[in-house]
């Protein structure tokens, strides 16, 4: 066969594809010459092949086929070849393959070579893909190399220690030795992952914790000799020694320290010194800044030590990267709460974050607005905050009103202006507010007696500008329902009282009734403050007209609301105890026919007059029905079922159902039993009560051979009777 191209040339014939087509057809092709030279154990040209076979890899294209010819490569002798398989098994495998563990004797024999090189290949794998059986088998092998002095290969068996804790947390003892010398190594790399591990260790472990505090004179001495060592073009970025290096202890200091007095206590003069001299000119700075002011926060530290770390995190809100303001006003809402006062100076710094152009920086900016709200600068936060609520995107209209809803309950500074504030609000961002806002509003409304009239003329010209905000109507209708009389009066002292009759405000909210922008539940406010008006107006007519109207609407919450309001027994709000229903429907009456008797169910007849009936008698089951009217409303007629079986065995599962117009109201109550009792040994009992508030009356007839009842007229729906056996 010739021999195969070379990555190289690959690469470049890839690069030509002008469609993704082409390319997978270049791939394919490739691929399928790869696996030629598999099948014939071309150890000549493996390498090169299973080179390519991971670019295609990195493109997304399958090379799972590759797996047994890495682990050939790292058995091979050649440190090229060693370096390709376990390059090509740190992307080809995992611990979900098996294959791996073919690896592990391989892993042992390199880890004991006389090479470092092939020592810290066999590292790096180990630590990267190296599964919690290989982690047993090996640990020892890594925690040999630990101890050993060559640098190189001590800083990869730190973070390959790593690795095996984290799969194997139980050997972590096992390299509890072999760190008591780590920090005393000058090799950064090697000071480096060795910070890595015992952070690892400490986070892991409370015991670990505990041992590892004495170490903490020994890190700041690093620390310190990191900020003060002159210019290490090794180890010099942007004019800093070191940071990663510097962040890395920064972060083992933090988690030593935090809930340690001594600890804490020792790291302070270290804290304000990388405080005070980090240059902010370079990001690197800012990032070892962020990561002091994390581990002042954190530890025990001292409170000037703490004002320092917050007018950092200010500093940062005037930076130009939208990445250091985000996390500037993340750290600072996570110390609100304990450093409320050293936050508050920066408060107009973090206001003005209000107007970023960045989504995530301006939540954050309000959230933390809300958390610096108190009673000495209520008034000026709110008076941002609503201005933000004017122009915020719709995501934030929810959230910034149920925040300036809740900071105006805890800090009000007078009545007025909280009242002002929620209406504000809701002229503002009425439809993003929580549900639970117009109950608590009105909650609020009813505890300030003396603001009542200033209230209900304000409500009332909001209306009057907009009825698109449904929780603005929604109060502004409960409040004209309750305080009309109050509108219509002018007796507004707080401002100057409009003039407006009762017509002009029962206009108002007729509209509302009919208006397209109104939700279901506002059409019910609307109609109860009309019902309402009828005891504060004199336009009862009117009222009465209104209300009754609705008795028949397809919404049966208005439905049920008009009917309950015309009732009688309803705390006569129409007027006095001889008031008649709204509309008046007469059915003429009609002869008893031949083939049953006449029920009139709700009529003007009394009830006391009819007697029982038998509704339905056939196959054995035998229903009765008894008639009364109910004492506190004689619109209501109550009836008692009694059904019997005079078969020889039970019937079970009994029900039994009715259907009544529209301009009824019917309430099943429960049955004594499902089970009726054979031979007449029992009866099961229902009551089925029936309120007419129109006195519409309904002619039924019983039928000889059906089990239902059917209306002489077509308005009235028929009883259903049914049982199952």
């Amino acid at each position: 066969m010739p021999a195969p191209i070379r990555l190289r040339e690959l690469i470049r014939t890839i690069r030509t594809a002008r469609t993704q087509a082409e390319e997978r057809e270049m791939i394919q092709k490739e691929c399928a010459a790869i696996r030629s030279s598999f099948r014939e154990e071309d150890n000549t040209y493996r390498c090169r092949n299973v080179a390519k076979l991971l670019y295609m890899h990195m493109l997304g294209y399958p090379a799972h086929f590759g797996q047994l010819e890495c682990l050939k490569l790292i058995a091979s002798q050649k440190f090229t070849d060693k370096r390709i398989g376990y390059l090509g098994a740190m992307l080809l495998l995992d611990e979900r393959q098996d294959v791996h563990l073919l690896m592990t004797n391989c892993i042992k024999n390199d880890l004991n070579h006389s090479t470092q090189y092939v020592q810290g290949l066999a590292l790096c794998t180990l630590g990267c893909m190296g599964s919690s059986e290989m982690c047993r088998d090996l640990a020892g092998e890594v925690e040999k190399l630990l101890k050993t002095s060559n640098s190189y290969l001590r800083k990869k068996a730190a973070l390959c220690a790593v690795h095996v804790i984290r799969k194997v947390p139980e050997l972590m003892e096992m390299f509890l030795p072999a760190t008591k010398n780590l920090l005393s190594e000058k090799n950064h790399g090697v000071l480096h992952t060795s910070v890595v591990l015992l952070t690892e260790m400490c986070e892991r472990s409370p015991d670990m914790l505990s041992h590892f505090r004495k170490l903490v004179p020994q890190l700041v001495r690093i620390l310190k000799n990191l900020i003060m060592s002159g210019y290490s073009p090794e180890h010099d970025v942007s004019g800093i020694s070191d940071p990663f290096l510097q962040v890395r202890i920064l972060r083992l200091l933090r988690i030593l320290g935090k809930g340690d007095d001594d600890s804490s206590e020792a790291m302070n003069d270290i804290l304000a010194q990388v405080a005070t001299n980090t240059e902010t000119s370079k990001n690197v700075g800012n990032a070892i800044l962020y990561e002091t002011v994390l581990t002042i926060m954190d530890i025990k530290s001292e409170s000037g030590l703490r004002v320092l770390a917050i007018n950092i995190l200010g500093r940062f809100l005037l930076n130009n990267d939208k990445n250091i303001r985000y996390v500037a006003l993340t750290s600072l809402l996570k110390t609100v709460q304990t450093d409320h006062n050293a936050v508050q100076r920066h408060r107009s710094t973090i206001v003005d974050c209000l107007k970023d152009l960045d989504v995530s920086i301006k939540r954050r900016a309000m959230e933390l607005s809300f958390a610096l709200v108190n009673g000495n600068n209520i008034r000026g936060m709110m008076k941002e905050l609503l201005y933000f609520l004017d122009s915020c995107d719709p995501d934030f209209k929810a959230d910034c009103a149920s925040g300036i809803f809740l900071a105006a309950e805890k800090y009000a500074p007078s009545k007025r202006w909280h009242i002002d504030t929620i209406m504000r609000v809701l002229t503002t961002a009425g439809s993003y507010v929580r549900d639970d806002s117009v109950p608590n509003l009105i909650q609020l409304i009813t505890n300030s007696v003396q603001m009542h009239a200033y209230t209900v003329q304000r409500l009332y010209k909001a209306l009057l500008d907009d009825i698109s905000q449904q929780p603005l109507v929604q109060v502004a209708s409960w409040c004209i329902g309750e305080y009309g009389d109050l509108l219509v009066s002018g007796q507004c002292e707080e401002e100057e009282p409009i003039q407006v009759s009762e017509d002009e405000v029962l206009d108002v909210l007729e509209g509302l009734l009919v208006s397209n922008l109104s939700t279901p539940v506002t059409r019910g406010y609307s109609l109860t403050a009309i019902m309402k008006l009828s005891t504060r107006f004199s336009s009862l007519n009117r009222i009465k007209k209104v209300v009754s109207i609705y008795g028949s609407s397809i919404d049966v919450e208005l439905q049920q609301r008009a009917v309950e309001y015309n009732a009688n027994d309803l705390l006569d709000l129409l007027g006095g105890n001889d008031v008649v229903p709204v509309i008046q429907t007469t059915v003429p009456t009609k002869p008893a026919s031949a083939g049953g008797e006449l029920l009139d169910l709700l009529g003007d007849l009394s009830l006391t007059v009819i007697p029982p009936m038998t509704a339905y008698n056939k196959n054995g089951l035998k229903i009765e029905f008894t008639f009364e009217r109910s004492n506190p409303n004689p619109n209501i007629a109550v009836i008692t079922i009694h059904a019997t079986n005079s078969t020889e065995a039970d019937m079970t599962e009994f029900v039994f159902q009715a259907a009544v117009p529209k301009t009824f109201q019917l309430q099943l109550l429960s049955p004594s039993s499902n089970v009726v009792p054979a031979l007449n040994q029992g009866s099961v009992t229902q009551v089925i009560r029936v309120l007419n508030p129109q006195k519409v009356r309904c002619y039924c007839e019983p039928r000889p051979h059906s089990a239902s009842y059917r209306s002489r007229s077509s308005e009235i729906s028929p009883f259903i009777l049914k049982h199952l056996q």
